[in-house]
């Protein structure tokens, strides 16, 4: 399926949906505002969007608009072959502005796309297509490994899920977070963290129900809704696999060591 280069402007009232191909958006004239999974900003004259597939986004031109929008499947030469790392362009979202070869470049594409030879050769939306995005390629990239090009914010993963630990929390609840497909996250994050992301939930969840264990003096069933647990027994059995004991024992062990802690304190020291 090849990709499709179009010319137009953006109706200035709000809309939004996901499609099924990435799109690179352009701005030619005016402005409009984009809101990725979460992730906004806004495009003028020469700068631009990333908007990878199946990312919900919301978008709106700004008075008298107009953008160059390239539609890209998955499978479109501009991406596949010994053009496939140009993929990787799409792993998240982005804004970008062009620089002054890139300005050139797009003067040249525009020129293009107004030709009687672009409307009649069906390849040659993928060349153009194929050049821009290896540029970009270089430029938002600078020749990282996927894992290094952006590494996760595990203190803003962290924040959200403190502030969401009695929730349902899922795997993509997270991956919107960090502004990526699910997919995407999954594998970025057990490179980055080295388990996925469903056992670092787990590991929060435990931490979090030992603290107040020790604590304070909250029943079991509502330390286990505190924490995101289903009931008191899948508490105790997170427990009893991490800590080799009940929610009661390990309870029971610190109230017991704390009782010696004070009556060690409040004993009278011997005499010489």
């Amino acid at each position: 399926m090849p990709s499709v280069i179009r010319k137009i402007p953006l109706d200035t009232a709000t809309h939004h949906h996901a499609h099924d191909y990435h799109q690179i958006v352009i701005g030619l004239r005016g402005q409009a505002e984009f809101e990725i999974e979460g992730l906004g900003g806004e495009i003028s004259a020469l700068s631009g969007c990333i908007v990878p597939a199946n990312h919900v986004h919301y978008y709106a031109g700004m008075g008298n608009n107009q953008q160059l929008i390239l539609d890209l499947p998955a499978q479109a030469p501009a991406l596949t072959g010994f053009q496939h790392e140009l993929s990787h362009l799409f792993d998240a979202p982005r804004f970008f502005t062009l620089d002054d070869p890139l300005r050139r470049y797009l003067d040249f594409l525009l020129h293009e796309l107004s030709s009687l030879a672009m409307r009649t050769d069906n390849h040659q939306s993928d060349r153009l297509a194929a050049t821009l995005l290896g540029c970009l390629h270089a430029r938002l990239t600078n020749g990282a490994e996927p894992s290094q090009r952006q590494r996760l914010d595990l203190q803003r993963l962290d924040c959200y899920i403190e502030h969401h630990l009695s929730d349902r929390l899922s795997v993509g609840d997270l991956a919107r977070q960090a502004c990526l497909s699910e997919a995407h996250f999954r594998r970025r994050f057990r490179e980055q963290v080295g388990i996925s992301p469903w056992q670092y939930v787990r590991r929060k969840r435990i931490e979090a129900a030992r603290h107040l264990l020790d604590d304070s003096r909250l029943p079991l069933t509502e330390i286990a809704a505190l924490t995101g647990f289903s009931n008191q027994s899948a508490l105790s059995r997170a427990c009893r696999d991490t800590f080799g004991h009940s929610p009661s024992r390990l309870r029971r062990t610190v109230q017991r060591e704390g009782s010696q802690v004070a009556q060690a304190l409040a004993s009278p020291p011997l005499s010489s």
